[in-house]
């Protein structure tokens, strides 16, 4: 049976989210996400990385948030949630599903990170710089977003897809650092009709 271990407020809300979208049997399995038990031999027989989520089954184990909806479309969507691969839907579907995390997640793990520098080296001149160039890019990111959405519902022409899902989490992570409703109201509302699915609720409530 498929499985996925999963940590509250993760990324493996997403693949929880996909799975509700398509009405799947799958078990979700709590896992205790200490220190200890992230570096214990158990936890890293499942996820080497040490991270969540994790995927398995059967001979299948993963533990990438957005190749596991991938994986989960091949096995199970029966051509739901994703355009016909090869046709111009389907490069805006790759696009948008991978700047969810090479673009717009990432500056926000920058940025936390140099909040930590500075408290360690009280407020450095260059980490300041540097985290500026960090919410540069995210503001930037944002920006995409905005102007994607302005004609439209969701990123792919096609209509909710996955990339909504992968794109969706992002956002809601820089949503607690910005205020999306006054600078960016069309990702703001966006993120409001995706967090109106029933299966993002189950997700976020698992």
């Amino acid at each position: 049976m498929l499985k996925i271990f999963h940590v509250p407020g993760t990324r493996s809300v997403r693949p929880l989210w996909l799975c509700f979208e398509l009405g799947l049997e799958f078990e979700i399995v709590p896992i205790d996400f200490s220190p200890a038990y992230r570096d214990s031999l158990e936890w890293r027989s499942i996820s080497p990385a040490g991270k969540v989520p994790a995927l398995t089954d059967g001979e299948v184990n993963m533990f990438e948030s957005g190749a596991m909806l991938e994986f989960i479309l091949d096995r199970y969507g029966d051509g739901r949630l994703r355009p016909e691969k090869g046709t111009p839907e389907s490069a805006e579907y790759l696009q948008w599903s991978w700047f969810a995390e090479a673009t717009l997640s990432r500056p926000l793990g920058f940025m936390r990170a140099m909040k930590l520098v500075h408290a360690i080296k009280q407020g450095k001149e260059e980490v300041d710089v540097i985290a500026a160039e960090g919410e540069k890019k995210a503001r930037s990111a944002l920006e995409a977003v905005e102007q994607r959405l302005a004609d439209r519902e969701f990123l792919v022409g096609t209509g909710f897809t996955a990339a909504d899902i992968m794109t969706g989490y992002s956002l809601d992570l820089l949503s607690h650092v910005y205020s999306l409703d006054e600078s960016y109201p069309k990702a703001a509302a966006y993120l409001g009709r995706l967090k109106a699915r029933e299966a993002c609720k189950k997700a976020i409530a698992a």
